[in-house]
């Protein structure tokens, strides 16, 4: 089934050309870890899931991008040209001439109701391409006024359009340390409304992403190429193909559908997370080597510590014992937090992936104690290797990770708020 992507302001347009990237570099790429047959099958599930083919061969991005200002899409349409693998549609953009100037109210309330009409038509018309729909993907920061603001009600729009489709948007958390001085209004305004539209948030942090630039990737001056880049890797090891279970002979038919349905199991818990495993610089692959129990003993602890990155990784936090209530399983040193989670899905990619054991993820202690542990676990599979990674492990995971940086961006917004 195909995706259709909608790509909504700087942010979401800058992160779109990146995963397209990701996605036909990765699918392009003969791996001699696998049978020719499963090399064209892979190939074959991605294309029909993120392109659509021109007469001339070059494959063309389900995609739409939207933009109250022309520099960034201009810019992203061209870097897709220039890639000389695919592109994106003649008439998939909207922009206008200046911006919405990170007002999230200008965005929902001016520039959406005013594009309503031209905007939907377009999204129509790359959705009627498509032979299998199976859902929307939307790429958004929470931040600003069109990401946020004219997202949010494109979300809304498209839910009342499209009411049996499925919904996920990736949101881009804004840098502590603040980019605008209304950031924290625009987060808590996306968040509350997109929570009614939307099935599931897939949340990258900025701080968390920059971090591992400088950490794991060993980059010295980080631009915001760089972050976007690390997001379009995470996202694409999730969203490419994989085998739904042990011993599958087809891919999953509907990669946002399939996904919902394992990480959403109540309506009411939507804040989706990514852990994931190797994170290094291209240069430094040829010297590293990894095994299937070493990355899997670290992605545990990295879930159930809530840290992103193997680097710093607090050993000290364990699992409380099995068994007891969600309010009891808070550890009482406040420094050592235990992340209790309400469903995770494993995507395993890479040599020898069968041989992988995710028993451990099995525990019962590491989930709610209303949903048993074979129903909040999932693991997909696949022997090809994504992204010059010959073993690579990504954790998606609806948890409690997300909680401090959500009670943060309240706090702060009603501080602004109560000082007036």
């Amino acid at each position: 089934m195909s995706v259709v992507t909608v790509q909504l302001g700087q942010c979401g347009n800058q992160i779109g050309g990146e995963l397209f990237d990701v996605v036909a570099n990765d699918s392009s790429t003969t791996q001699g870890l696998c049978t020719k047959k499963e090399n064209e099958s892979y190939q074959a599930c991605c294309q029909e899931r993120f392109f659509r083919e021109e007469q001339s061969g070059l494959q063309v991005a389900r995609a739409l991008l939207i933009d109250m200002e022309p520099k960034v899409i201009s810019q992203t349409l061209l870097k897709a040209v220039k890639s000389g693998k695919w592109k994106y549609g003649e008439k998939s953009y909207f922009c206008q001439k200046q911006g919405s100037g990170n007002n999230w109210a200008d965005g929902f309330c001016a520039r959406g109701p005013r594009h309503t009409d031209v905007l939907m038509n377009m999204i129509q018309h790359e959705v009627e391409k498509c032979e299998h729909m199976g859902g929307f993907f939307t790429l958004m920061s929470m931040a600003g006024g069109t990401g946020s603001g004219l997202g949010t009600y494109i979300t809304q729009c498209l839910r009342d359009a499209y009411p049996k489709s499925f919904f996920l948007n990736e949101v881009i958390w804004p840098y502590g340390t603040g980019e605008v001085i209304v950031q924290n209004y625009n987060s808590v305004l996306t968040l509350s409304h997109l929570y009614q539209s939307a099935d599931a948030l897939l949340v990258h942090e900025n701080d968390t992403v920059h971090k591992i630039c400088a950490q794991l990737m060993g980059l010295k001056h980080i631009s915001f190429k760089d972050v976007n880049q690390v997001i379009a890797h995470q996202l694409g090891g999730v969203l490419q193909p994989a085998y739904s279970s042990v011993g599958a002979t087809a891919y999953g038919q509907n990669p946002v559908g399939n996904l919902l349905e394992s990480l959403s199991p109540h309506p009411e818990y939507k804040l989706i997370s990514i852990f994931n495993i190797p994170q290094m610089a291209e240069a430094s692959l040829a010297y590293s080597a990894f095994t299937w129990p070493g990355l899997l003993k670290h992605l545990r602890q990295m879930l159930i510590a809530s840290s992103k990155m193997e680097e710093g990784i607090n050993w000290q936090v364990r699992p409380p014992p099995a068994g007891l209530p969600s309010e009891a399983k808070q550890s009482p040193n406040k420094q050592v937090h235990f992340n209790s989670s309400v469903a995770n899905l494993i995507v395993l990619r890479g040599k020898d992936v069968d041989a992988a054991d995710t028993a451990c993820f099995k525990d019962s202690a590491l989930y709610t104690s209303w949903i048993p542990p074979h129903v909040a676990l999932n693991v997909w599979r696949t022997c090809r290797p994504f992204n010059k990674y010959e073993k690579s492990a990504t954790l998606v995971s609806n948890s409690q990770c997300l909680l401090k940086p959500l009670d943060s961006v309240v706090r702060k917004a009603w501080n602004m708020f109560a000082s007036k």
